[in-house]
């Protein structure tokens, strides 16, 4: 099937064959639905914390900071922003000038609030000689959307939105990226003021956000009394996943193979090489203002509370485990820990023999964890929380999209619009073991979960598969528990005019 010249180009990208052999024959058989037991809900799956929870766990990650841990904040930033601008570049090319839909109106009407506003209008003045007030009482609306999204204005519509400017503020206004550097100075600074930040971002931007990292670093090191450490990574070629024509044959052109980037489930590589105890992972686009950042802040060391106090006491089980000094009464609880704290089911484990028992319950407690925040429905898009069966019949907290449920089956349909909580995105991570020795996480991800969707490619149409994502079934083999947390900690920004909403005011 392959020529030498294939096999050149897999050794290239660091693909063995086997790998290609496999999403192959992923095309061919497809990817399994999962089979839901429920949808998670506060009590079923879902921690609702009250006060006095909330103020122990608070304290627990302060004390914890205090340690000098080493803590990161990884932000997977690589995405063009190019759908944000969908509606403004169907604008430019429509055959009329002047707005016509409610969002187009919407963004001519409200222009003066974006915080892009003034090298908006320095750009239409330094292109056309004219301002943005102007040139729209003239009627040349399409001037300023293209100075906006084109090359000769300030090119939002081919950068990442790391690069834009989201916010306003009274001296300056920030990036989405500035704002994550203000999020790790008030929840992942270590007692010594050291913050670690890890963007990843595609090549082609790589040095625009250093060159904004080198501008900006400074001022918000004396802002905050913080030192930051703030590193890059790119989406590894070995990840990418080999695309396929409609008979399920290689996609070709020129005589080549065609690979196409993983999806957002390449980036548990990413999150491997991470040199750190816990890892918090959160979207590019979602945050706020200062002024809007206190419930965001304290969910996130709420969550940091809970992984610490799970972490310590599964570590404790497993030191047990590992040295066979444990009793049946020992092995009992760290079932009902399993039960009730990481809603980790097995009907077998009533048959098996103390030693077999022990090895499950190794199994299942020597691995990453992982707490998520978990937002009430409210419309937003997005995966949900449910309790899933797994490939060895044990049933666990997964998160998963609506993709990977068989929505021809009425129970799991039901189960599916019965939700009641969203994801959005608001993880942290445990990634070492009882031994501070760090977890191989490519190790944990279920394969059987990749997605397969259609593209195009020059006008031909072709197959693509996704890997497993990462917060899906990268994460699937994870040691998972989900926490309630306020719809205010969930402000993503899908299309340019989200930023006219008051949360990003």
């Amino acid at each position: 099937m392959f020529t030498l010249e294939d096999l050149d180009l897999f050794a290239e990208k660091g693909i063995d064959v086997h790998t290609v052999e496999e999403q192959l024959a992923s095309f061919k058989s497809g990817f399994p639905f999962l089979r839901i037991l429920s949808s998670a809900s506060v009590g079923n799956g879902i921690l609702s914390l009250d006060e006095q929870q909330t103020q122990y766990y608070l304290d627990l990650w302060e004390g914890y900071l205090k340690d000098n841990h080493k803590v990161v904040k990884f932000v997977p930033a690589s995405g063009a922003a190019s759908r944000m601008f969908k509606d403004l570049f169907a604008f430019l090319s429509a055959d009329y000038s002047e707005p016509q839909t409610d969002f187009e109106k919407k963004f001519f009407n409200s222009i003066e609030h974006f915080a892009f506003y003034s090298d908006l209008d320095e750009a239409c003045l330094k292109n056309e000689g004219r301002s943005i007030t102007d040139l729209i009482e003239s009627g040349n609306y399409k001037a300023v959307v293209s100075n906006l999204l084109e090359a000769k204005g300030l090119n939002y519509g081919s950068l990442p939105k790391g690069l834009l400017k989201f916010h306003r503020y009274a001296t300056n206004n920030r990036t989405a990226m500035e704002e994550h550097l203000t999020e790790g100075a008030l929840y992942a600074a270590s007692s010594d003021g050291e913050v670690n930040i890890h963007f990843t971002v595609s090549h082609e931007h790589l040095a625009d956000f250093k060159a904004l990292v080198a501008k900006k670093k400074v001022d918000y090191e004396r802002r905050y009394g913080v030192r930051y450490h703030i590193s890059f990574s790119e989406q590894k070629p070995s990840t990418d996943t080999i695309a396929v024509d409609a008979n399920n044959e290689p996609f070709r052109e020129n005589g080549r193979p065609l690979f196409r980037p993983g999806g957002h489930g390449a980036l548990i590589e990413n999150l491997n090489d991470i040199d750190a105890e816990i890892i918090f992972v959160k979207n590019i686009d979602n945050v706020v203002p200062d002024r809007l950042k206190e419930p965001t802040v304290r969910f996130k060391k709420i969550i940091g509370g809970v992984l610490v106090s799970l972490q310590t006491e599964i570590n404790r089980y497993i030191t047990m485990l590992k040295s066979g000094k444990y009793t049946i009464d020992d092995l009992r609880e760290m079932i009902q820990f399993l039960h009730k704290k990481l809603f980790v089911r097995n009907e077998e484990t009533k048959h098996l023999e103390d030693a077999e028992l022990a090895l499950y319950l190794l199994r299942k407690l020597n691995r990453p964890i992982r707490v998520c925040g978990m937002v009430r429905n409210s419309g937003e898009p997005g995966g949900g929380p449910f309790i899933a069966y797994n490939q060895d019949g044990t049933t666990s907290l997964q998160i998963l999209e609506s993709s990977q449920i068989d929505m021809s089956n009425p129970d799991a349909k039901e189960q599916f619009e019965s939700g009641t909580h969203f994801n959005p995105v608001d993880l942290v991570c445990a990634v070492r073991d009882n031994k501070g020795e760090k977890y191989d996480l490519p190790k944990y991800v279920d394969k059987n979960t990749g997605f397969i969707s259609l593209k195009s490619k020059n006008g031909r149409e072709l197959k693509a598969l996704e890997l497993p994502g990462l917060w899906n079934g990268a994460m699937s083999d994870w040691s998972t528990v989900f926490v309630e947390v306020p719809a205010e900690t969930f402000n993503p920004v899908k299309t340019v005019n989200d930023l006219l909403r008051p949360q990003h005011q």
